[in-house]
């Protein structure tokens, strides 16, 4: 009777979760019917920015060892898939469908040669090995011409094949998309199979590992061998994408941002980098193109994350349903209204501030203003408003007064309902 009521709640359990991801993959295929060809393209960047943050959280997240330097293995991916491009056109055993696995090939030998010497320290000095590695390569590629191209760097042609040509942007989305799911089901095995769970070892108890005879530094490599490898795909579609490859992709910005993109989403649930990576590219192609200060905002929402959800966005979602389960809907919903209008006055008020200021700071702004005189209106938020103007200032202030004050007491009402809601249930 148990067992048939366990099986039960965990069909409970997993339908829902089946129904989501059945939705999922029905809007992801359809998207090429919804969006214009500049979010189209949008859309692929996002998918081979999640694909990178799960390759990568493979390695942190479940491995426990924080790369500084992954761009690498994401670089080599590139350009190993651009001169397959080059050598091969597109034909014979390797049509264009199938050239990201040259990237994944490569970042795989790639990573198993500095996987090696990388792992051979841990923590602290693991991570410091990473970026130094990541920066040699960056470092180098400029100098050797031949295979990176210099600052030019080296160009490819898509060719068609399988009766695609690759020259429309659903075909580039759907063959993307392909392999992007791919990835993400064998990710999702692999976490499923022994060598997955000794992988959690590692990082939760290297030290008993090895006590049980494990040899965790061959253990060690193989992980950052597989995540070295699913990095090398992503790259290898950023390669069949652009039909470019810069020695740029082996900076450190984009080593940092897989790092901030995978924590935003939330490190700890298998598609929670992925959802981090998503948001955060579309983040940064939207607003990029509306202030110069996207990066600033990229970083305090980091600070936010890490600060007041440090189990990320994707942790969110557990969050409320454990909640919801011990106190009901209706007495919380009225809590996260409070924290939503809280969430709109702090970011109003931070955004009319950064702009503000921003604006006042620029060399064009400055260039304008005259000695003696008032200083110029700025134009924002559809009206234009004086710097001198005491009025100006009070806005972002009013803005910040209030929401941060309802933010706490939201927070405060919804740990007393938690709590109250625990001490009902103590036993007596």
């Amino acid at each position: 009777m148990t067992r048939g009521l366990g099986g039960a709640a965990a069909r409970g359990i997993a339908l829902p979760g089946l129904v989501a991801a059945l939705a999922g993959l029905a809007l992801l295929l359809a998207l090429p019917a919804l969006l214009s060809a500049s979010l189209l393209n949008a859309a692929i960047q996002m998918l081979i920015a999640a694909l990178f943050a799960c390759a990568f959280n493979l390695l942190c997240g479940q491995g426990g060892m924080l790369s500084f330097g992954h761009s690498a293995y994401f670089g080599v991916g590139v350009f190993a898939t651009v001169h397959a491009m080059n050598a091969l056109a597109g034909q014979g055993l390797l049509p264009t469908p199938l050239l990201p696995v040259v990237g994944a090939l490569a970042g795989m030998v790639f990573g198993a040669i500095a996987g090696w010497f990388a792992t051979q320290r841990t923590g602290t000095y693991f991570a410091m090995i990473t970026l130094a590695l990541a920066e040699l390569v960056h470092a180098l590629a400029p100098h050797i011409k031949g295979v990176f191209g210099g600052e030019s760097g080296v160009s490819a042609m898509r060719m068609p094949a399988w009766g695609f040509s690759f020259g429309e942007g659903r075909h580039l989305y759907y063959m993307t998309l392909f392999w992007v799911l791919l990835a993400l089901l064998l990710l999702y095995g692999y976490t499923r199979t022994p060598l997955g769970r000794l992988t959690l070892g590692l990082r939760e108890n290297s030290h008993r590992l090895r006590f049980l005879g494990y040899n965790t530094h061959l253990l060690a490599v193989l992980v950052f061998t597989v995540s070295s490898m699913f990095s090398g795909l992503a790259g290898g579609l950023q390669a069949v994408n652009n039909e470019l490859g810069n020695y740029v992709v082996f900076d450190a910005n984009l080593s940092s941002s897989v790092v901030l993109n995978s924590y935003i989403g939330g490190v700890n649930m298998f598609l929670g980098p992925a959802l981090g990576a998503a948001l955060m590219t579309f983040f940064g192609l939207a607003v990029s193109d509306l202030t110069r200060s996207w990066l600033l905002y990229q970083g305090i929402l980091f600070v936010v994350v890490m600060l007041f959800m440090p189990t990320g966005l994707a942790g969110l979602a557990q969050t409320w349903a454990l909640a919801r389960r011990r106190c009901g809907a209706q007495r919380l919903l009225p809590l996260v209204g409070a924290w939503l209008v809280a969430l709109a006055l702090l970011s109003l008020g931070t955004v009319f501030a950064i702009e503000l200021l921003q604006q006042l700071f620029s060399t064009d702004y400055r260039a304008g203003v005259q000695a003696g005189a008032p200083w110029p209106a700025v134009r924002q938020f559809g009206r234009s408003w004086a710097p001198g103007a005491v009025t100006t200032w009070l806005v972002p202030l009013v803005l910040l007064a209030t929401g941060t004050p309802l933010a706490r007491w939201a927070g405060q009402r919804w740990a007393a309902a938690l709590d109250a809601d625990q001490g009902q249930d103590a036993p007596r």
